[in-house]
């Protein structure tokens, strides 16, 4: 089935959140990874705390202060290393088959967006950096109303604009919460399943489980 648009998360699922401490591994040292898995579980953490506490923060904020929280966490790694983290971030590698799915995509005719926690600032940098821009027909961010996924506002971004019906939109995500949300909004949900984690959410189950988005081309 065609769907009139193919709407994307953009952190773990376009873009590699473990890039900018990879890419800085060698100065960082043992604890990197575990830096790295902590700096990207609390900046999620904080984005569903302010949500709930009405207390909205822009998604760089957060980025920053769950960097700061990993830093003290891990005092192996040099926390001067935090300002080449943050810049690292800005540029943050997509995955390997995201250019060639999102041009088959785009050549079906479908339109083609991003829809992210991250700041509108985040999305053009991470887009322009990869040069995704071409390709990309739309950036949402949650920026416009100020509540973080899982919030169904979010979601509505996309209908509203573009008047479309929620069934005939396709989301993908790799995060298993966002696809529980958005499954309860009405979208048709593809969960990217990179690291192989097991089910959750069950009574909100994806319509698709896919090991990257290479296959949604043939999928559909």
């Amino acid at each position: 089935m065609q769907y009139a648009a193919y709407v994307f998360d953009a952190y773990g699922t376009l873009f590699d959140v473990h890039a900018a401490v990879r890419r800085h591994a060698d100065a960082i040292g043992p604890d990197g990874q575990l830096l790295s898995e902590l700096w990207r579980a609390k900046q999620l953490e904080y984005s569903w705390v302010r949500t709930l506490m009405g207390a909205y923060a822009d998604f760089w904020q957060l980025t920053e202060q769950a960097l700061d929280f990993a830093l003290r966490k891990f005092p192996s790694a040099d926390p001067s290393l935090k300002a080449k983290l943050l810049d690292a971030y800005w540029r943050l590698d997509c995955y390997p088959e995201v250019p060639a799915v999102l041009k088959a995509l785009k050549a079906s005719g479908a339109r083609l967006a991003i829809l992210s926690n991250g700041s509108p600032e985040m999305l053009h940098a991470a887009v322009k950096s990869a040069a995704l821009d071409q390709v990309l027909d739309d950036i949402y961010s949650v920026d416009a109303v100020r509540r973080f996924k899982t919030d169904p506002a979010v979601y509505d971004m996309v209908t509203t604009d573009r008047r479309l019906y929620p069934a005939a939109i396709s989301f993908q995500s790799s995060n298993r919460w966002d696809i529980a949300g958005a499954t309860r909004f009405g979208f048709r949900t593809v969960w990217i399943n990179r690291s192989n984690q097991p089910e959750e959410y069950r009574d909100f189950p994806p319509a698709l489980i896919l090991p990257s988005l290479e296959a949604l081309v043939t999928a559909g």
